[in-house]
């Protein structure tokens, strides 16, 4: 995994404060791979309960908003998981396939 511990502080900090009770946040993509160079910081959030859209888009704002201050604007994005496996959009699915939990509030 190529996150610094502070890196890693800074996301679950940002998780804490913005997100819901019982949010898993993960890391996926270029970061989980050790051999990979680069990239942006891609996040997949996995509230225990399915919150409603507009609440999800506050959220999203307040935690992204958050890990900018954090960790000097680094590229980073947000993925939501938001219900079932059979349901899940592809990029849902390939993150959950390789995703490494970094927190949970």
């Amino acid at each position: 995994m190529r996150i610094s511990p502070s890196e890693q502080q800074a996301i679950a900090s940002a998780a804490r404060e913005t997100l819901w009770p019982g949010t898993r946040v993960s890391l996926f993509g270029s970061r989980v791979d050790e051999r990979a160079r680069g990239g942006d910081i891609d996040l997949l959030v996995s509230p225990a309960l399915m919150p409603e859209p507009a609440d999800w888009v506050v959220r999203r704002q307040r935690f992204v908003a958050r890990l900018y201050r954090l960790l000097d604007e680094r590229r980073i994005d947000v993925v939501l998981d938001a219900g079932p496996a059979a349901t899940a959009a592809p990029v849902v699915a390939s993150a959950r396939q390789r995703a490494v939990e970094l927190v949970q509030t």
